[in-house]
């Protein structure tokens, strides 16, 4: 999930690719959350600004990590660009407007 709001598609689309090619060396910081019980994992950005944060809390701090590895590998496996959509996996979808938030 991006905390950063993009004006179009085609800057949040690069900035995945951006996530994409930098996999193997993304670092987070897990931590625990304000509101409520539980773990997020947050990657910071230029600035300290986070890039990319989990989607949800995670009850256990183990959980959290496993999923933030679990998250780098699924970028690892999209390392190389998919040019043709029928490649893309049933669950998997294109960038809606609403979605570039």
């Amino acid at each position: 999930m991006s905390p950063a709001a993009f004006d179009t598609p085609a800057e949040a689309e690069r900035s995945f690719e951006n996530l994409r090619t930098a996999a193997p060396e993304l670092v987070a910081r897990i931590t625990h959350v304000r509101d409520g019980i539980g773990w997020i994992w947050v990657v910071p950005g230029a600035r300290g600004l986070p890039e990319i944060r989990s989607s949800r809390p995670y009850e256990r701090y183990a959980t959290c990590q496993n999923a933030f590895r679990r998250f780098v590998v699924l970028l690892g496996k999209l390392a190389d660009p998919i040019e043709d959509p029928a490649q893309l996996s049933s669950g998997s979808r294109r960038l809606r407007p609403t979605d570039a938030r």
